[in-house]
């Protein structure tokens, strides 16, 4: 995730900040020059010509239209607060209205710190608790930057779910970590939240380290007789999973933690006390590693060490993996001054990303991280350039997302 920005500070020269910005408008593209300016005050005017023209661009998918909002604000926000919290306000209406409607957001503004505290105890107070676990990262955001308006609320929310069986993780510990551990509340739900977890455990199964994360973070805060309880209880439910990496590694976390806490004698009681938590837990052993997930695993260190024309290469690809390749290599040739190579593998780069996009609604691949990630390349070459070909893309949510990733190198975020 953001493979650029990660490696490589973004560079905008004078010359580039002197070039023609282009606008995109809902009713069309028109193109405006802007004077040789690279001052701060001229990459501020850049980053605000381009964001006020990317969500002036319509959306007629709310996810589409929550991850420009989140996009956005993220951006715009070092530079004028008061449209930061104009977008975040119209993001936070989406936000809710979609977890009210048993959506899962795409992203989470609330999670992003620039939503207003009676906008989030709003969200809170509006989401059903059987939709907390669509609204889990919100949640957290909501329960970190505004604990005073929330977390009230946030605790009823909670509580009212898991009388549901309906087990929002991390928020509990969020809540619990704001209100204090040895608050009586967080030592009771602590034991309530592993005696809660979904019957169909296998449906859940990848779940199963997270989880035991959350019960290895908060039991050492918590008194003996809940640590027994909420790691029986735990423990149990992992009996049910089949023989899989999740299930190893969640056995390890929480024996490891058991024992820590309760001391070697108190420990084998636990497990004396039932033979089905003993034999679960005589199931630890060291060697259990989670499968790595699925990456196209691009490198621009080997794509820079890389000098030969990989056109051809890059033709056998994915189109996820081709854009991917190919913004690499444009990275690559464009910092070290091969700007004509950089171009025909950032041609390639864009026309891959309009290929996973216009596959999306079929595919597992992120298409909006796609399109994020070869945007930022080409805009850590040359953001005028790269400003150019995103707004040739066809799909005006993805023209968006787009611009928006260039105008992300271009105010320096991370």
């Amino acid at each position: 995730m953001r493979l650029f920005l990660l490696l490589f500070v973004a560079t905008i020269t004078p010359a580039a900040l002197s070039q023609t910005v282009s606008h995109s408008a809902q009713a069309g593209h028109s193109s405006t020059s802007t004077k040789p300016d690279s001052s701060p005050q001229g990459r501020q005017k850049f980053v605000l010509d381009v964001v006020q023209s990317a969500v002036a661009l319509p959306q007629s998918d709310p996810q589409d239209r929550l991850r420009v909002l989140s996009a956005a604000t993220a951006v715009v926000a070092p530079i004028d607060s008061a449209m930061a919290q104009r977008l975040a306000k119209e993001g936070t209406v989406i936000e809710t209205k979609l977890v009210a409607e048993g959506q899962r957001p795409a992203v989470s503004m609330l999670a992003g710190g620039h939503v207003d505290c009676t906008s989030a105890a709003t969200f809170v107070l509006a989401i059903p608790p059987s939709a907390v676990l669509d609204a889990e990262q919100s949640l957290v955001g909501a329960i970190t930057t505004c604990p005073a308006q929330v977390n009230e609320a946030a605790r009823l929310k909670l509580d009212a779910a898991l009388n549901q069986g309906v087990v929002a993780g991390r928020p509990i510990l969020a809540l619990m970590e704001a209100e204090g551990m040895k608050l009586t509340w967080s030592q009771a739900v602590f034991a309530k939240m592993f005696a809660s977890l979904p019957a169909d455990a296998p449906a859940i199964a990848r779940e199963a380290p997270n989880y035991a994360a959350m019960f290895a973070r908060a039991a050492p805060a918590m008194d003996t007789a809940a640590v027994k309880t909420a790691g029986s209880k735990f423990l149990l439910w992992l009996a049910k999973l089949p023989d899989m990496p999740e299930r190893q590694v969640a056995v390890n976390l929480t024996t490891g933690a058991m024992q820590d806490v309760l001391g070697a004698a108190s420990y084998q009681e636990v497990l004396r006390s039932d033979v089905m938590v003993q034999q679960i837990a005589g199931s630890a052993g060291a060697g259990a590693v989670l499968p790595a997930p699925d990456d196209d695993n691009v490198s621009v260190l080997r794509a820079m060490g890389n000098t030969s024309d990989r056109t051809a290469e890059l033709e056998q690809m994915s189109s996820s993996r081709r854009a991917r390749e190919a913004a690499a290599s444009g990275f690559a040739s464009g910092t070290s001054g091969d700007r004509k190579m950089a171009d025909h593998y950032f041609d390639i780069a864009f026309s891959s990303a309009e290929e996973v996009w216009s596959d999306r609604s079929s595919s597992q691949v992120d298409a909006p991280e796609v399109v994020q990630e070869v945007s930022e390349a080409a805009a850590q070459v040359d953001p005028i350039a790269a400003l150019q070909r995103s707004e040739r893309l066809q799909d005006p949510s993805e023209e968006a997302i787009s611009m928006l990733a260039v105008a992300r190198v271009v105010v320096g975020q991370p």
